[in-house]
Parts: structure tokens; C-alpha cells; sequence
């Protein structure tokens, strides 16, 4: 993998092959970003990566001068990676060893990004429970986004925060904003 832009760009990354990951492709990454960089100053946002993995999402972030970005996944030895690379880049990554979900119910933490990349074998219902932990327990700033990225055979477009999907090749990155702010 390698960071597309910022202060580490074209960086190639080399993760070790018995990680239990899937990171997100380049051409999806790129776009992903090009949204985010109409929507956001990076400098000044708050990130939690969820089932961060190899830590892609997080170093492109940190790249892009987000000082503030915590990566949670329940593999130990994605956690460890994230830390070596966070430490040889001097990045502003808290990585965080739990189960996504328990650690979901608990902290306080709010962010104006959240991205999760649960595994693609995940059953519809763990899709939504992300999403909803992440709503009930009002986790998203007042303009924040949640973007989930998923397989074109899982539709997460009927939950009631849901806004708009990107297709790239057999990804879908899924956004979701809280409703009732639009309302207001």
C-alpha cells in the first residue's frame, strides 16, 4: 500500500502478509479522499478508524495533517503494526487493541470522521449494529460523517441516517450523517 498525498506522499508501506486484512485499494482510497477534501480541513478534524486493519486509512489522514485520529481493531498484531509505522513516521495515531463494538458502547471519544471497514463476510446485521452504536451513542460531531466501507451486495442504504454511496470497482464506501441535524 502506499499514502496517496500529504507529507508521506507515494510512501510505500510494506504491512506483513499474516495480518488478516483487506486494505482498501489505492483507486478507492484516492476517491474516498477527494470527496473528503471538499467536505474537510484535515488539520482541524477528529478521526476514529474502526477495524482500522493495516492502518491505511489512518497513515493517509495523518499524512494529510490530522493530528488526532484513533485506530481500533481487535487484532493484535494490526494494532502493532499501526504502532511501529505511527512511530517511524512520527504520525498522530492512538492505535487501540478492542473489539470494535464493545469499544463502540463505551467511549467518549466524538469524531467529525468515522470510517469502518468491518470484514466483508460480516452478516447485514453486524453492518447496521456499527452504524447504529455510532448514532445512538452520538459519536459524530454535529457536521460529522460516517462512512462505511462494505461489498456491493451488502445495502446499507435503508438505515435512517444514510445519505449517498460511491461505487468503486467491487467496493462501496456508504455515508451516513445524523438526520437530526438536517432537521433542526
Amino acid at each position: 500500500m502506499r499514502i496517496i498525498s500529504g507529507k508521506h506522499k507515494s510512501k510505500r508501506i510494506q504491512a506483513p502478509k499474516n495480518l488478516p486484512v483487506r486494505p482498501t485499494t489505492d483507486m478507492a482510497k484516492e476517491a474516498l479522499f477527494n470527496i473528503l477534501n471538499n467536505l474537510y480541513y484535515f488539520e482541524s478534524i477528529n478521526v476514529l478508524d474502526l477495524f482500522s486493519g493495516t492502518g491505511n486509512i489512518s497513515f493517509e489522514f495523518a499524512s494529510r495533517g490530522t493530528q488526532n485520529i484513533t485506530a481500533v481493531d481487535a487484532h493484535y498484531g494490526c494494532v502493532k503494526f499501526i504502532r511501529k509505522i505511527t512511530d517511524e513516521l512520527n504520525l498522530n495515531i492512538t492505535p487501540v487493541k478492542a473489539d470494535v463494538f464493545k469499544f463502540l458502547e463505551k467511549t467518549p471519544i466524538k469524531a467529525d470522521v468515522i470510517f469502518a471497514d468491518p470484514p466483508y463476510d460480516f452478516k447485514q446485521d453486524k453492518f447496521e449494529k456499527v452504524v447504529d452504536l455510532i448514532f445512538d451513542n452520538n459519536l459524530l460531531t454535529e457536521d460529522g460523517v460516517l462512512i462505511v466501507e462494505h461489498s456491493k451486495h451488502t445495502p446499507l442504504n435503508t438505515h435512517k441516517c444514510f445519505s449517498y454511496s460511491k461505487k468503486y470497482g467491487g467496493n462501496m464506501f456508504s455515508f451516513f450523517e445524523n438526520k437530526n441535524d438536517l432537521q433542526q
